[in-house]
């Protein structure tokens, strides 16, 4: 995703959201960026293109959200509808940004920093008079208050739901840092079967669950993939029947193939880490998927060869 934080060169502090601000073909309008208030704002909207990403990964899927759900909460992802996580503490803000030449609507969620993690572009009128409604943040809203952090990382107990919320804290670089603490089995393997383990589910028709992430937040897409293809240049794209997922394999530094414990038992999961060692794209089973399913994956996996 895009960094909208400028660097200045006269050192002064100046607003995250000031290279917006500062175009003239676009306005910029605050909303509430704090549960449950986002996620009423979000559910309300009945055709969006959301994205969320960055250079490596980088995940699609138009149509409508399903309920966002916070980093400690329950997590689901429902057929045909987009599936968020976010994680509290790190989304700063929320904001309606409106081009005044053509019209198009996107809210955008950042972070602390000014990035944009997540965006979803307003796909109709009614949508795009909706936001419009929406009215702006009380101060408070502006300052979220932080939440307790577990004194014990819940991820070293091998729960597939705990690793993603690591994951979405940090890109995962504290738990990589100390994986010798994981007590679920994990390895390291070949990044360059990515592409031959895409076309074998899609020739197959093995369902797959994949979670792309951006600093603080979280897209994921269970389902066929329909169609994959590679560029000469090396990155990787994958189609599903309402999303799209592509991964820039010259920007993986590290792929790890690592098991723990999900809905039908230990489940394996394809982590891909960038370059700063940070976790950008989980390819795995999420949720209940059929016994069936399951099992040919986990063979899948067994076969992967490591690095």
């Amino acid at each position: 995703m895009t960094n909208h934080h400028p660097e200045h060169g006269n050192g002064e502090g100046q607003c995250a959201f000031e290279e917006l601000c500062g175009r003239r073909n676009s306005t910029v309008r605050l909303i509430d960026p704090r549960m449950p208030e986002l996620a009423r704002c979000l559910t309300l909207l009945q055709y969006v293109q959301a994205v969320t990403g960055g250079p490596v990964a980088r995940i699609e899927q138009a149509g409508n959200y399903a309920v966002p759900s916070l980093r400690g909460e329950a997590f689901t992802v429902q057929p045909g509808s987009i599936a968020l996580r976010v994680d509290g503490e790190g989304v700063a803000s929320a904001l309606v940004v409106r081009d005044k030449s053509s019209g198009a609507v996107a809210l955008r969620l950042l972070d602390a920093s000014g990035r944009t993690v997540h965006q979803g572009k307003l796909l109709s009128e009614g949508d795009r008079l909706l936001v419009s409604l929406v009215g702006a943040p009380d101060i408070g809203a502006l300052f979220p208050k932080g939440s307790t952090v577990p004194e014990s990382p819940a991820w070293e107990n091998g729960d597939q739901l705990a690793q993603l919320d690591t994951i979405l804290v940090d890109g995962g670089t504290a738990r990589r840092a100390s994986f010798d603490r994981y007590r679920g089995e994990h390895r390291v393997i070949d990044v360059g079967v990515l592409p031959a383990v895409l076309e074998h589910v899609c020739s197959a028709g093995l369902p797959i669950g994949v979670a792309v992430f951006a600093p603080a937040a979280m897209q994921a897409y269970s389902g066929r993939v329909h169609v994959t293809d590679q560029t000469v240049g090396g990155r990787v794209f994958a189609a599903f029947a309402e999303s799209s997922v592509q991964i820039d394999l010259a920007g993986v530094r590290a792929c790890h193939l690592v098991r723990s414990t999900a809905a039908h038992g230990a489940t394996s999961a394809i982590e891909l880490d960038d370059e700063a060692g940070r976790c950008v794209a989980v390819i795995t089973q999420l949720g209940m998927v059929g016994e069936h399913v399951h099992t040919a994956w986990e063979h899948l996996a067994a076969s992967l060869p490591d690095a």
